[in-house]
């Protein structure tokens, strides 16, 4: 087995104990598992973590921000509203200092009503995260309210087509540059 490999998620539903929850902490686990080492996931549920206030810093936001910054694969997702991400993600990603994805492989995952915000992660979602730093290998995860009953199943082949990608990212660079080799 190599060098564990942190997958966390942060989850920008106002709505504690969400299904956009559930549906990150799925994807993570299945990445996880789906990566050959030893997994380690951690979740930051942002209705959470602002409890206590949104004004950093905080030890909540602290945690968060050192969860976010060791993990090697960030799942962040967001249901959509008014065919945006949500104020909470947008108030997170702002808070982070510039370049706090660096060497982190993002993975935008959303929770739409519509098929109309199918494009939501790739339309806005995606270039906060690279300007933040993250690389951003694989297609985001779109699903409707509609498919969370077969979340397995999406998530299974959602992770059947794009795993592979996503390991390459997310190896340790010593374990990039041996299979250079």
């Amino acid at each position: 087995m190599t060098d564990s490999i942190a997958v966390t998620t942060v989850v920008g539903n106002p709505k504690r104990l969400s299904r956009t929850l559930t549906t990150a902490e799925a994807l993570a686990s299945a990445v996880a598992a789906g990566l050959g080492a030893e997994p380690r996931t951690d979740s930051t549920d942002l209705a959470e973590l602002y409890l206590d206030g949104i004004e950093p810093p905080h030890d909540g936001f602290d945690r968060a921000l050192r969860r976010v910054r060791a993990a090697r694969v960030l799942i962040v997702a967001t249901p959509v509203y008014k065919a945006a991400y949500t104020g909470l993600l947008k108030l997170f990603l702002d808070q982070l200092p510039p370049k706090a994805l660096e060497g982190t492989v993002a993975v935008p995952v959303t929770v739409a009503a519509a098929a109309e915000h199918r494009f939501l992660a790739d339309l806005q979602l995606r270039p906060v995260l690279a300007e933040l730093g993250a690389s951003l290998p694989v297609p985001s995860l779109t699903l409707r309210e509609k498919e969370l009953p077969e979340l397995d199943e999406r998530i299974e082949t959602w992770t059947g087509a794009h795993l592979p990608v996503l390991a390459a990212a997310a190896a340790p660079a010593r374990d990039r540059i041996g299979a250079a080799v």
